[in-house]
């Protein structure tokens, strides 16, 4: 049977739906992130907001600096120093990739892959707890002061004793992340930076995230800090990154919101994209395990507004960057959430984390609107 074509009224008026439904919701993102700029909190920020095929929202804001003559963040071609979303984009995608493979198993010890890893009971940490954060390390070392080389700095994170027995506790560790980088890079044979940009940037067409970004594309990096009123881009904004050489499984990735929307999207299309992957796989590294978290990635706390607003399902999984990055995908309604900020860069509120949670929640409740918008016009 033939089909019928569509009368170019309906389609007028379904253009005209969708521009309506549209309107109120990009109002309301627009009036959140000029918020976080005439507050202080960030000079300048690129949003962008998607289903699993469709960009519904591509917006850059303010200027790279606190200067009105300085350029204005493009979605496409601006870079961030995402800072911790380097823990998911980079090495947690790296894991799934590799344990769907067979070359990497979850419940294994560490010390397999990492010989180095020994004593005080640390034979009994597994993979899988360093992407809960549960293997019993602290928090954070400053190793840009405890250490003067990057082969000095892995050396004191292998001899770092257990604070608690595995599985005892979550406690959010960038040194979770820093050991999970090097078993990716055990697993797969080569650097990590090396190994995401075969296996996940380049199948995902994320041509401009890269690890130690050339000298030559800095024009194009939101800065994070200044230097004798001088502002600094590409110089990774996390010390212990910076002293591993730039590249480490906790921080250190440079993106674009245009890149981490085409990552969202492959982990929405679960397994139905290359670099392909089985959907139970995704399910695996999504499924919430304790302490409001999956395997690699935080949760949605429901019991707050901070991050993820009042209406993202309580299936929604994502991270956040200290640098003043986030992104939230939300598996139910097939959506996600991209914010890029350079909180970091001069703030001029002394309340910049606490007020870009706020802005962050009411980025997401305005994405939740622009799709509910979108549906309802049947374009999305």
């Amino acid at each position: 049977m033939r089909a019928r074509s569509v009368p170019p009224v309906v389609i007028l008026l379904a253009a005209f739906l969708l521009q309506s439904a549209a309107v109120e919701p990009l109002v309301r993102l627009d009036r959140a992130v000029d918020a976080g700029i005439r507050e202080g909190v960030f000079p300048g920020a690129v949003v962008m907001v998607g289903t699993r095929d469709t960009v519904l929202a591509a917006r850059g804001y303010g200027h790279f600096t606190w200067q009105e003559d300085a350029p204005v963040p493009d979605p496409g071609a601006t870079l961030f120093d995402v800072a911790s979303l380097t823990k998911v984009v980079a090495t947690t995608t790296a894991a799934a990739l590799l344990v769907d493979a067979g070359a990497l198993d979850l419940d294994a010890a560490v010390a397999a892959y990492l010989p180095g890893f020994q004593g005080d009971g640390k034979e009994a940490v597994t993979v899988r707890h360093l992407l809960e954060h549960r293997s019993g390390l602290r928090a954070f070392l400053p190793l840009h002061e405890l250490t003067a080389a990057a082969d000095e700095a892995r050396a004191r994170v292998l001899a770092e004793p257990l604070r608690w027995p595995p599985g005892a506790r979550v406690e959010y560790s960038d040194l979770n992340a820093m050991l999970l980088g090097w078993v990716v890079e055990a697993a797969a044979g080569t650097s990590l930076d090396a190994h995401v940009r075969e296996a996940v940037f380049a199948p995902l067409g994320m041509t401009a995230t890269e690890f130690r970004p050339a000298r030559a594309r800095r024009p194009a990096i939101m800065p994070v800090g200044r230097w004798r009123g001088v502002p600094i881009a590409g110089e990774v904004h996390d010390q212990n990154a910076a002293r591993l050489g730039g590249v480490s499984g906790h921080a250190g990735l440079y993106a674009t919101g245009a890149d981490l929307a085409r990552f969202a999207q492959w982990w929405l299309a679960a397994g139905d994209r290359a670099p392909h992957v089985r959907p139970a796989t995704v399910a695996t590294f999504t499924a919430a395990v304790s302490g409001g978290r999956s395997l690699g990635w935080e949760l949605r706390d429901t019991t707050t507004t901070d991050n993820t607003g009042r209406f993202l399902s309580a299936r929604t999984y994502g991270h956040t960057g200290y640098t003043g990055t986030s992104l939230w995908i939300d598996p139910d309604r097939g959506l996600f959430v991209v914010l890029l900020t350079n909180r970091v860069y001069a703030p001029r509120t002394g309340r910049s984390i606490s007020r870009l949670k706020v802005v962050r929640g009411a980025v997401a409740d305005a994405a939740v609107a622009l799709h509910a918008g979108c549906r309802a016009a049947g374009a999305c």
